[in-house]
């Protein structure tokens, strides 16, 4: 695949718009915004608490502006249910709207240039961004995105490194410098997985089907309870060398049938 272009000039605050922007878009991006921006680790805070039916929004109030994406997409119909998607670095993954049209999730961004493109969930509405992280965190040679395709559900990623560490929501950071960034809990993801200094070897990525699986009449965790289609489909996103001319990207689509099934998606050996 050919790597994303890397933009050596940037613009401090422009907003770099799709062509059909103007000024009457009814997609906003609050965060992130084009231009320059340093992260702030202290205030991104990636793991919640929650308990099912959970809230389809989980991003904390305090969540660091650098370390999430927020906005909103004027005249969504309120009954609308369907997810929009959200394009980071050419990974599209789903995006919760609620019946406001509005959307916040947690995004653990890697230093250097990045694109953040929105779509509404009829693709008709779309605004993308272009930014320099600028932060003083190492850029990961090895990325691994999880994400899926139901609200109100927990999949899980664990991935175990050449030296056997397992690195998951229960132990999210190891010796050999590998983390799990990003731990969403709530439907759709992402969840992330960055190691700056990859271990030669052999990597396994598993997935687990954690919980979920219901919803509430009224569409949040106050009402009564009712089972949906337990099956949902993992897509997870194994990145190399990210934002070099050596990047490789690669997408695996796996069927999640049930809770409490741990699927071993993929093996692969580094570098």
């Amino acid at each position: 695949m050919t790597p994303r272009t890397r933009t050596t000039v940037l613009f401090l605050g422009a907003l770099l718009a799709l062509p059909a922007a103007r000024g009457d878009n009814p997609v906003s991006l609050d965060t992130p915004v084009g231009g320059w921006r340093s992260a702030n680790p202290e205030g991104e805070h990636f793991r919640q608490t929650v308990n099912y039916p959970a809230s389809s929004v989980n991003t904390p109030a305090d969540q660091a502006d650098t370390a999430r994406i927020m906005g909103a997409i004027k005249g969504m119909p309120k009954s609308a249910d369907q997810p929009g998607k959200v394009i980071v670095n050419g990974v599209a993954m789903p995006l919760k709207i609620d019946g406001n049209g509005h959307f916040d999730r947690p995004f653990s961004f890697p230093s250097g240039t990045n694109s953040v493109e929105i779509r509404s969930p009829d693709g008709q509405q779309k605004r993308r961004v272009q930014f320099l992280n600028s932060g003083s965190a190492s850029p990961a040679k090895l990325r691994i995105l999880l994400s899926w395709d139901s609200d109100n559900t927990d999949l899980d990623l664990h991935v175990i490194t050449p030296d056997g560490a397992h690195i998951w929501y229960g132990d999210r950071t190891a010796a050999n410098g590998a983390a799990l960034d990003v731990d969403v809990t709530t439907g759709y993801g992402p969840e992330i997985f960055a190691m700056p200094a990859p271990q030669k070897g052999q990597y396994l990525i598993y997935v687990n089907y954690f919980g979920g699986g219901y919803r509430s009449d009224d569409g949040d965790s106050g009402g009564q309870e009712n089972p949906v289609k337990p099956l949902t489909t993992a897509q997870i996103t194994l990145i190399t060398e990210e934002g070099t001319p050596n990047e490789k990207m690669e997408t695996f689509l796996v069927p999640m049938r049930a809770p409490g099934e741990l699927t071993l998606v993929h093996r692969f050996s580094y570098p």
